[in-house]
């Protein structure tokens, strides 16, 4: 992605979730879908690429919950209402932990947002490494059973195949800049 001068700030790239050129037009596009219309509460992870994620959610009036960097306290609740005419700022992790209160219970997310490095068209998925969105997904599942997952990415971080493990979350829903694949 580097290469070929689709990433963007925070870089190098390696070692997180890349955010991309396009990044906020693919979160556009996820505005669209009637999922996320429906959707009261959303999931959105932490990383760059889906900062613009974070702040739709907010300017749409969601519940938006985050988890914290590393997971290290948990999840962290942000009420739209509260970050009124600051949803950037608020979108961001700093803005976040500003806004937000840690949470043990919310309601539902209508839709789980995660961030991916690469991920193919049976819904695979490939991260960091450190296994953080998984555990965020299976928390989520713990806690209210299946959740509808989705990722933003751009059309470059599609490949072929991901290699995966049974414990490996899928996505069913990814969104680019340019489309919207249903798994």
């Amino acid at each position: 992605m580097e290469r070929s001068r689709i990433a963007v700030f925070p870089l190098p790239c390696r070692g997180r979730i890349p955010n991309f050129k396009g990044a906020e037009a693919a979160a556009e596009r996820l505005t669209h879908l009637e999922e996320w219309k429906k959707a009261k509460v959303v999931f959105v992870n932490p990383d760059s690429p889906q900062r613009r994620v974070r702040e739709n959610a907010l300017k749409a009036g969601k519940t938006l919950i985050v988890a914290s960097p590393r997971f290290k306290k948990g999840f962290i609740v942000i009420n739209s209402a509260k970050a009124k005419g600051k949803e950037r700022f608020a979108s961001t992790i700093k803005g976040a932990f500003k806004f937000a209160v840690e949470a043990q219970g919310f309601p539902k997310p209508g839709m789980v947002v995660e961030g991916s490095v690469a991920v193919d068209t049976f819904g695979y998925r490939l991260g960091k490494g450190h296994g953080y969105s998984d555990l965020e997904i299976q928390t989520l599942k713990r806690m209210f059973g299946e959740v509808l997952v989705a990722t933003t990415v751009h059309d470059i971080q599609i490949v072929k195949e991901v290699p995966f493990e049974e414990k490996d979350e899928k996505v069913s829903i990814i969104v680019t800049p340019m489309r919207v694949i249903r798994v």
